[in-house]
């Protein structure tokens, strides 16, 4: 099969790792596969392997996610089979692609929590197929907007980063960014954006015992980061709350980690979340679409009802109290779940077997 995935730009969220997975996936797979972006550059372009052919639309990056100029032009040169829209902006012209090219399969992906924008609800009625990430993905698709169950595939989103980390990773790491042994690490591997709630996180943190030792761990970058360094010094937490960057690949950190912690309001299934279960990790997140989908809830994870911050501290405080035995149980536990869950091969042969059925093609 000819198979193209459109995306804006290969920035570091969640949605462009799936976008680099898959595109690399399938041309491992023996697809001719072209990952097409509308802005040049991005923090994920060097992961793009040279078997995938690689197009940009902007002759220079003007900062327009939305800006897609010979799009249309593009597609026509080649005509694939598959057109895989990933992202909010590669769905909003979905539509129009489908009404421009018919006998090409356009396929719309549901991957947020936030409200569509009205192009993307077009989109939604016109093409193909819809790929939701979640159950709850899917239900909003059906409820929300409209879209026929039979029309919505859920595959969940792939494990990028889980490979064994070598002995002495949990050590050497937390040497580096100043955490002893004993302290318990909360961690968040997020963009900082206001829907991620990072802040929110730093709230509950602040609220924590004096004899609590903790540090809290955030990975990423974005524009909400500076009010959260902004917040940390206000509440003078500098030596406890570690703002550690982007990270190409934050598994290490993952593996020196003692909790999983997430706060967002906006999500369809969390990569984090999923990534911190296969390394081991128990998570305490506030409930949001998709977000249960993540772990299996009351063993290897815990959602907590959203506003009630005294619930999600104690929830962390009681993890961090547990037996060694008792967090060896929830480990392996949440590195079975999550690794058998979100298998790479198992999520990329649901796509090329949907792809498949809707083509007819090999």
């Amino acid at each position: 099969m000819k198979i193209l995935i459109i995306q804006d730009r290969l920035r570091s969220g969640g949605t462009e790792r799936q976008s680099v997975l898959l595109a690399n996936a399938f041309t491992a797979a023996g697809h001719e596969t072209t990952l097409l972006t509308f802005r040049p550059g991005g923090a994920l372009a060097d992961t793009v392997t040279t078997n995938v052919s690689r197009r940009v639309l902007q002759p220079f990056d003007t900062g327009l996610d939305w800006f897609a100029p010979r799009l249309y032009r593009t597609i026509a040169a080649t005509i694939p089979d598959i057109i895989l829209c990933m992202g909010r902006m590669a769905n909003c012209y979905a539509g129009g692609l489908q009404e421009r090219f018919p006998t090409v399969t356009v396929i719309a992906t549901m991957r947020t929590g936030k409200r569509l924008p009205r192009l993307f609800r077009r989109s939604l009625g016109i093409v193909r197929a819809v790929i939701a990430n979640s159950h709850d993905a899917k239900t909003t698709l059906a409820t929300e907007y409209a879209v026929p169950t039979e029309r919505i595939s859920v595959i969940h989103n792939s494990l990028v980063f889980f490979a064994t980390q070598p002995d002495g990773t949990r050590e050497t790491v937390r040497h580096e960014i100043g955490t002893t042994a004993t302290t318990i690490v909360m961690l968040c591997v997020a963009m900082f954006r206001p829907e991620k709630n990072q802040r929110e996180l730093i709230e509950i943190a602040a609220g924590f015992p004096d004899t609590f030792d903790w540090n809290l761990w955030l990975v990423g970058d974005g524009p909400a980061r500076a009010a959260c360094e902004a917040l940390t010094a206000q509440k003078n937490l500098a030596n406890r709350v570690k703002f550690l960057g982007w990270r190409a690949d934050p598994a290490p950190l993952y593996t020196a980690a003692d909790i999983a912690v997430h706060a967002s309001s906006s999500e369809a299934l969390s990569n984090f979340l999923i990534e911190a279960q296969a390394q081991g990790l128990p998570a305490v997140a506030y409930e949001a679409q998709g977000i249960t989908e993540c772990f299996v809830p009351g063993q290897t994870g815990f959602a907590i009802k959203r506003n009630e911050p005294d619930a999600f501290r104690a929830k962390i405080m009681q993890l961090g109290h547990a037996k060694t035995s008792e967090r060896a149980v929830i480990s392996k536990q949440a590195r079975d779940f999550a690794t058998s869950s979100f298998d790479h091969d198992r999520q990329v042969e649901k796509y090329l077997a949907l792809f498949k059925k809707l083509t007819g093609k090999q």
